[in-house]
Order: structure tokens, then sequence, then C-alpha cells
């Protein structure tokens, strides 16, 4: 009964990346921070938790083994579990960038070994040329933004002028990203949507990985709140994945939040959408339950990175740790003989670090299911040794650029 389960904690680093200082970020760890930030009060906060990171599940799992690996410290706080189940260990990107694509498709098998484009950081971000091909094209009378920006600072800065005046608000960040907020209601989701379709096609050329549809709802600069109908429009994989490889040998991939924007919809067999990690946790136990023999179960927990890691929340992303750390004991109850369960994260997003960008970091791996014994796979040098570990476990052909762990 071999069926596999992949599970991502998006923007949940351990630390260590070697090449973290090319990226800026030399020194951050998302999982180590948010430890001895919670072993120090720091993390605590009235009525959501208090006291140091506690994830036993995990633990049990060798996550304190996966950070002392790739940092080379257990986290401050942190009682060892008495022993450990499954497979642990960590693995480097070799993509260019710290994206969400970049990471995705490496798990999947697929590494971005070419350059993104990206918008300048200084002055404005999109050019006058830019700007006037996307109100031409979109029929609108102008854009608001134009820079880099938080998405919840900007809606709060912009969003009055946006109802006022019509005109979507248009920002990037150091991924290589053109986002665009507009409001649920005034301006229309189905229109907003539209847009970003139409930009999608104006930034083929310029090879940006993804446009992000950020609608939003509220009146006022106080009472705006993003909704859970954000849609990205990605480019697709360079050469075929993982996800595409099963389709191609007959299994189902179930793609659970942002899964299917990632991988522009291809490999995939159902979308099952979902708003907030402990939604996608419910929507995640109804797919085990249905998954047949050799199909892949993928979810993105995506709030580890939109709510807390670029908001630099640190009880915040505690908190949803602990909650995910808490369901995991439903995630066993669902396995059966032959089933494999992998834990891994897509970069990093270190939410004690500077700025309100990912962060460069070696990911957690791990992996279990009945019968598979606790062992170190150590430091593996690529993120696609676990698409090649879940497609030997499938028994579909292996492809180029990892190797399987099992």
């Amino acid at each position: 009964m071999a069926r596999a389960f992949l599970f991502v904690l998006d923007s949940f680093g351990v630390g260590g990346a070697p090449d973290a200082d090319e990226y800026g970020d030399l020194g951050s760890n998302t999982l180590g921070h948010i430890a001895q930030f919670c072993a120090a009060g720091v993390g605590d906060r009235a009525g959501l938790r208090e006291g140091p990171l506690h994830l036993p599940n995990m633990s049990s799992l060798g996550l304190l083994e996966v950070a002392k690996l790739a940092s080379g410290d257990y986290p401050v706080g942190m009682p060892m579990p008495e022993r450990i189940f499954g497979l642990h260990g960590a693995a480097n990107e070799i993509s260019r960038g710290k994206d969400t694509p970049s990471g995705h498709w490496e798990i999947a098998g697929t590494p971005v070994m070419f350059d993104w484009g990206y918008f300048p950081t200084e002055g404005e971000a999109f050019s006058p040329e830019l700007v006037d091909a996307v109100c031409r094209e979109g029929d609108i009378s102008g854009v608001l933004g134009n820079c880099h920006a938080s998405g919840t600072e900007i809606i709060a800065r912009l969003g009055e002028e946006h109802i006022r005046t019509g005109k979507p608000i248009c920002y990037t960040s150091t991924d290589s990203v053109f986002q665009i907020a507009a409001h649920e209601t005034h301006f229309g989701l189905d229109r907003l949507l539209k847009l970003c379709e139409t930009v999608r096609v104006l930034l083929d050329p310029m090879n940006i990985g993804r446009v992000i549809a950020r609608p939003f709802v509220g009146e006022t600069a106080t009472t705006f709140q993003r909704t859970g109908n954000r849609r990205d429009f990605s480019v697709p994989p360079p050469e075929p994945t993982l996800l595409d490889r099963l389709i191609r040998g007959g299994r189902s991939v179930h793609a659970i939040g942002k899964i299917g924007d990632i991988f522009a919809h291809q490999g995939v067999s159902r979308v099952i959408k979902a708003d907030g990690n402990a939604a996608l946790m419910e929507a995640t136990l109804a797919a085990m339950d249905e998954a047949t023999v050799g199909d892949l179960v993928f979810t993105n927990f995506v709030d580890f990175d939109m709510l807390y890691g670029h908001r630099r929340d640190v009880p915040g992303y505690a908190a949803a740790l602990e909650a995910f750390d808490r369901a995991l004991p439903d995630v066993h109850r669902r396995l059966k003989p032959g089933d494999l369960v992998i834990l891994t994260a897509d970069h990093g997003c270190d939410p004690t670090w500077r700025g309100t960008d990912h962060t460069r970091e070696r990911v957690p791996v791990m992996a279990f299911g009945p019968g598979i014994r606790s062992r170190s796979i150590g430091i593996r040098s690529t993120y696609s040794d676990i698409a090649e570990t879940i497609a030997a476990h499938l028994s579909i052909p292996l492809g180029p650029n990892g190797w399987s762990f099992l």
C-alpha cells in the first residue's frame, strides 16, 4: 500500500546554508532563533503561547538532531526526546534564489539553475514602459505603489486611495515577483485575477517568476484584511517534475493549498484550496483518507511564511509550529503499511532577521512511516533527493537531479 505524503512547512529553515553569505543571510536560522527568543521569554504573547518552544512530536522525528547537523547547535530550551523515529537530516538548496517556486521545484526534482528576472531595489520598481503596458492591456487608469513593500503595510497605506481611484496597488519584493493588491468588491476579484493573467503574459519575456493576486476587504486602513482568495500565476517549471512523472505513470497528485499555483497546474490531478494552516491540515487529513495506492498528497502550509515569517512575528511563528506539531498524531493515525511521510521546507524566513524577506538556509528533512527505521541521512546536497526518494518509494522512474535516501 505505497502512498506518499509531502508536507512543506513554508519557510521553516534550520540555518547553516553554505552560501548564506552570498544572499546577505549569514547567521540566519529560523528554528534556532525562534527557540532562542522563546527560551528568553521574547516569544511569549498573552493568550497565545508562553515559555520555551514546545515541539515534542517533531523532536521525536529528529528535529533537534537536524538542527545540530545543519547549524552546529541544538535549539535553545527544547528538551531532547527519549527516542527518535524515522529518517532525519537537512538539505542544501542549489537553485539560484531563495523564492517559493525555486524551492518547491527543487523539492520536486527540478532545481532552478538559471537566473530569475528581478525588479530594481532603488526608485520605482517598474519601468514607465511596463506600467504603460499594464494600464493599456489591463484597461486600468494607472497603478499605485510601484515599489518594494510589505503587503500588509502597503495595503494599509494605499488601500483607501485604491478604493477612491480604482487604481490597483502594484509592488514587489526581493523575490522575482509582481504583486497586485485590489479590493475584492470595489475593484472585483474576477477583475483582479484577469489583470494578473494579463500581467503574467507581459512579464514572460522578463523571466519574472510569479504574479500574485492579493485581494483584500475592509473599508479603512485599520480594517483592511487580505483574504484567502490569493492566487499565484507562476511560470511553468523548466523541465518535467516529480509531479509530471507521477501523472505520466498513472498516479494521482493531490495538490493542497498553493501547490497547484506554484507548479502552474502542471502534474496535478486535483487542486484543494484552503485558507490557513488549520484548514490546510484538515484538508490534508481528508485527502489522506481518500488517497489510493501510488498517490502523492502534496501540501504547502503557508502561514509560517506569509503570516509570521515575513511579518517578523516570533510568537505567532512559534504558536503556528506548536499547533502543527499537535496535529501530527492525526497524521500518524491515518498511515497504512507502506506509507511514507516527508516533512520539509522550501527556504527560510527568520522572523528575527533584518528586513522582511526570505532567508537562505538549509531545510529539515524528516521522513517516517510504518516500518521505517530511525537513522540520520546527513546533509543532502540538493532538495531534489526528496523527489527521488518519493519516486523510489512509489516505484516510478528516477529523475536526473537527486538520489533516494531510503
